[in-house]
């Protein structure tokens, strides 16, 4: 029987929970696939060739096809025409044999497909992104990612139009075609799901490089990038570089591919995706040059590529038995990335850098997450849209999970205990349980062994726990007891939690500032100075520390061994203490943190009662900072993260009730505070952090540069005060005779940040300078939207780039520098007037038309709204509501507004 049936709009399968409960393996596997695509812009032909074997294990069943906005031409089993039917936007074929060859041909309109999930065109260049579900929006398929599959790919394109054809795995053959066309054939040596298929096409240079493995294997890496932007590919390459040595070095894990590509795309929902050898890329992550990437930029395309890389063993070799799973290949790599960026920083005040900044990623976003309403355990129950859970929970916490099994069984037994996952299950896809249970087996001694169930709870338990830490001294015991006690808030159909496995670095400072030796009670000896990890697992116990002579300071989550937030009666002087001598760097940038939080809530409370006292930080918090800037043997990264006041989202976090508004006017006059009573101090900085050689990328200058970028902010804002014009003026200068993007971006960061009219000068340079670099411009842009609000003047202006000539909805880069950067800027976002939320409604609504990943995302940014006060709570959920009534909304953005106005 042949069909031609018009599958594309009508007939969507309705949104329906997906719980991890109801979990069946597929009725049909299939084993190998063959796909040939004749590629073009507005109908790309593409034909299937798939041979499946019916699933023994379950009953006789139909096979039924994921697909999405297919033109569905024919169908062949055997070679022969069958009946089918649709359900929904499922294929559906019943009465097959044991074993078969199904055929399939469709067609597809790439131009048109804005969501740029599936097969797309950017810049008239064919890219393709299939994870979590976009196969089915190329051809219909089992897609699923415990359906694994060797996959053989053909690309037939016009010659001139597409002269670089790629796919995974090898390239077998290519030649040229009839009327100007060509071809390419790839083969897939490994087996794979079908997110991780990719394929792309069109006007690329390559940059390549040869290498030898540590196993004596000859591989090819190469860099894939538009015209004109390949003299931006060499960090890049160099990253890959450093990622492959790295994960032979410490994993043992070798590159298993003749070659290994990264192509990158300015249309690119996501970072990066690791599709097995051929990684597509959003460009933001690809590429840099010192007069177009700030030293951030160098940093996040190393940890991003090296992510991306590590997938090929921890998600690709291995993957996900089903999308609940997914923090089993997200978590463990981003684990693998930080270790990764750590490894490479050398010294251990650049890796204690490293982990803060991780940590702070963490707290902002993940411990807020934990508390609204899409807060979800590491491995979720349920589902409505699997893109929605693409969050900081499966990453960044999963991530800390994968490091406390580090923690408890040591650096060398988690290498141990990833050889003995592999070795069970490469080629497989599998489930979290498994991953923990290989760790376990291959430490049978040690506390994650013995503690395994109870420690699982972590990827069933969402919530943030709470550790909260009385220290009593007994000076005629010479003791000290610590005493921990865990709890954690109900969220979302968890009312209650069991306890968890909490692992607690601690040590004990003495007077002298040094570490004492640390004695447990019943133990014969001292383990020497330092930190011990203790490992909580009731609700409350007792350690008693002995051989203690004099009242010690505790310092308690040394390293942050565990994602929990940490509750200790400080007093100041234990904090001025810790920050000034701790042997742990976290916990001497967190005493600073503290310090500077409660003077913050108490300003603000005070605020709010109509009493805010005319200087929120006093002179100990300032001499503080003063000793901090001038110490001569901390890290200027260091000092950069310490002197950088907690973030106005932070800061609501600890807040019951929120007034942005009042938090904002608080962490401005702290940041006009730091300036003015600083300025001699952020004048030495400024000078001693100045760049005497060439660029270098590497932590230490950085690090340098990020300091003196911060004193020529907190100089700015002096001058503001003083009305001295030197300080703008060199800056200006600065912006305009810098050598690399990020002394000019700092330069400029600091005018606009500090409300300076010289601003108003340096952008339109700023624009004129790199108007043809577009993730420069993204910077321009984003710089703007997130700018301090005075008097509300930050929404009009929004509203005013969204008009420029540069701006464009339908580039999710673009439209997040904006818009997102605008809805993350608390003070311009949350208005007494409500029109920043009228804006933000409006602004969902149209994206979700085009791309309901990126609305579904931006939709988010009202997660917190039942904390915020009145009128700006009433206003809120008057603009979720606005959005959740709209009649086609994606399941997408539909699920987070419902899930944000719920109970």
């Amino acid at each position: 029987m042949l069909q031609k049936i018009d599958a594309s709009g009508a007939g969507q399968t309705p949104s329906v929970t997906i719980n991890r409960a109801d979990y069946t393996a597929p009725a049909y596997w299939i084993d190998t696939v063959e796909l040939c695509f004749d590629l073009d812009a507005t109908k790309t032909r593409v034909l299937n060739r798939m041979k499946l074997r019916r699933n023994a294990d379950l009953p006789v069943q139909p096979l039924k096809l994921d697909g999405d906005e297919l033109n569905l031409a024919r169908v062949l089993v055997n070679g022969q025409g069958t009946s089918f039917r649709m359900e929904g936007s499922q294929l559906v074929l019943d009465n097959l044999p044991d074993e078969f060859e199904l055929e399939i041909f469709t067609t597809t309109n790439p131009s048109k497909n804005t969501k740029l999930m599936g097969l797309y065109v950017s810049n008239d260049s064919f890219f393709t992104q299939c994870e979590a579900e976009g196969f089915r929006r190329i051809t219909y398929f089992l897609d699923r990612p415990d359906v694994m599959a060797m996959y053989t790919v053909t690309l037939r394109a016009d010659k001139a139009k597409y002269p670089v054809l790629l796919s995974n795995g090898n390239l077998v053959d290519s030649g040229d075609l009839e009327e100007g066309r060509h071809f390419a054939k790839w083969v897939d040596p490994h087996k794979k799901p079908s997110y991780l298929f990719a394929l792309v096409a069109g006007q690329l240079v390559c940059r390549e490089q040869r290498i030898t493995s540590r196993a004596g294997n000859e591989h090819t890496l190469q860099v894939y990038v538009r015209p004109g932007d390949l003299d931006k590919t060499e960090h890049a390459m160099v990253s890959l570089m450093h990622s492959v040595a790295w994960d032979e070095a410490r994993f043992g894990l070798s590159l298993d591919l003749e070659r290994f590509m990264i192509v990158a795309t300015s249309d690119f929902n996501m970072g990066a995706m690791e599709n097995k050898g051929l990684n597509i890329f959003n460009t933001k992550y690809v590429l840099a040059n010192q007069a177009t990437a700030t030293d951030a930029d160098f940093s996040n395309i190393e940890s991003v590529v090296g992510h991306e890389y590590f997938h090929n063993w921890t998600g690709d070799r291995v993957t996900c038995r089903d999308w609940f799973q997914l923090s089993l290949k997200e978590g463990l790599t981003v684990f693998r990335d930080q270790e990764f960026s750590q490894d490479l920083c050398g010294e251990a005040s650049a890796r204690a850098v490293k982990r803060i900044e991780d940590v702070r990623v963490l707290r902002t976003a993940q411990f807020p997450e934990d508390a609204g309403p899409m807060s979800h355990p590491v491995r979720p129950d349920s589902y409505v849209e699997i893109s929605n859970f693409y969050t900081v929970t499966i990453y960044e916490k999963g991530a800390e999970v994968v490091r406390m099994m580090q923690t408890l069984v040591g650096r060398d037994g988690f290498a141990k205990g990833m050889t003995l996952y592999f070795e069970r299950h490469d080629g497989h896809a599998v489930t979290c349980d498994d991953f923990a249970q290989a760790i376990a087996d291959a430490n049978p001694a040690s506390e994650l062994a013995r503690l395994l169930p109870q420690f699982k709870r972590w990827y069933s338990q969402a919530g943030t726990p709470r550790v909260h830490a009385k220290g009593v001294y007994d000076a005629a015991a010479a003791s000290y007891t610590l005493t921990l006690e865990q709890s954690c808030a109900p969220t979302t159909g968890q009312p209650t939690k069991e306890a968890f496995v909490i692992p607690v670095g601690v040590g004990l400072i003495g007077a002298d500032g040094k570490d004492l030796p640390l004695q447990l009670q019943g133990e014969a000896e001292a383990s020497g100075s330092g930190t011990r990890t203790l490992v909580l697992t009731q609700a409350s116990e007792s350690f008693v520390f002995t051989g203690v002579n004099a009242e010690p300071v505790p310092s308690i989550l040394r390293g942050f061994t565990a994602p929990v937030v940490l509750e200790f009666d400080y007093t100041d002087a234990q904090l001025l203490h810790i920050l000034a001598h701790d042997s742990d760097p976290f916990n001497r940038w967190e005493a600073g943190q503290r310090l500077a939080v409660q003077r913050a809530i108490t300003a603000i409370k005070a605020m709010a009662s109509g009493a805010a006292p005319a200087a929120v930080l006093d002179e100990a918090y300032i001499g503080a900072m003063r000793q901090v800037l001038a110490h001569p043997n901390l890290d200027s990264a260091f000092k950069e993260l310490v002197l950088t006041l907690p973030s106005e989202t932070y800061l609501a976090e600890q807040l019951d009730v929120v007034d942005p508004q009042h938090i904002h006017a608080v962490r401005e006059a702290m940041r006009q505070q730091l300036a003015t009573a600083l300025q001699a101090e952020w004048e030495t900085v400024y000078n001693a952090n100045q760049d005497t050689g060439g660029y270098t990328p590497d932590a230490v200058s950085s690090g340098k540069r990020a300091l003196a970028g911060m004193a020529l902010t907190h100089l700015c804002l002096a001058a503001n005060a003083s009305g001295d014009p030197v300080w703008p003026g060199k800056t200006l200068q600065r912006f305009k005779d810098a050598g690399n993007m990020t002394d000019r971006f700092n330069a400029l960061t600091a005018l606009v940040s500090s409300g300076h009219p010289l601003a108003a000068k340096a952008l339109p340079l700023f624009h004129a300078m790199f108007k043809d670099e577009a993730l420069v411009i993204d910077k321009w842009f984003g710089l703007q939207a997130g700018a301090p609000d005075r008097n509300g003047n930050i929404l009009p202006a929004v509203k005013q780039l969204m008009k420029h000539s540069d701006f464009s909805l339908k580039n999710p880069n673009r439209a997040r520098s904006v818009i997102s950067t605008f809805a993350g800027n608390p003070a311009a976002f949350h208005r007494p007037d409500a029109a920043g939320y009228v804006f933000w409604s409006e602004r969902v609504i149209e994206l979700d038309a085009m791309n309901p990943q990126v609305a579904a995302r931006l939709a988010r940014a009202l997660d917190r709204w039942k904390k915020l006060a009145e009128p700006y709570r009433s206003a809120a959920r008057e603009a979720i509501s606005r959005v959740a009534a709209k009649g086609d909304l994606s399941k997408d953005t539909h699920e987070v507004v419902t899930r944000a106005l719920a109970d």
